[in-house]
């Protein structure tokens, strides 16, 4: 028998805005694109959540930012 290792191409990442929760214990994070308010609250603990970017894989959104 042979296995041959398929050759796995790279995703692509950009540096995307995303929400962090402030409280420590809660690891919730969520882009930026993909929140419903301007300064969401945490979805998991309701804390205040703060705006970080990171390094992450392209997604689109094919919402627009300002739907309600």
């Amino acid at each position: 028998m042979h296995f041959s290792k398929k050759i796995v191409e790279p995703i692509p990442e950009e540096q995307t805005s995303i929400w962090t929760c402030t409280n420590e214990e809660c690891s919730c994070w969520m882009r930026d694109n993909f929140s419903f308010g301007e300064e969401p609250a945490c979805p998991i603990c309701n804390s205040t959540m703060t705006s970080e970017i990171r390094l992450l894989p392209v997604l689109s959104n094919g919402a627009k930012k300002g739907f309600q």
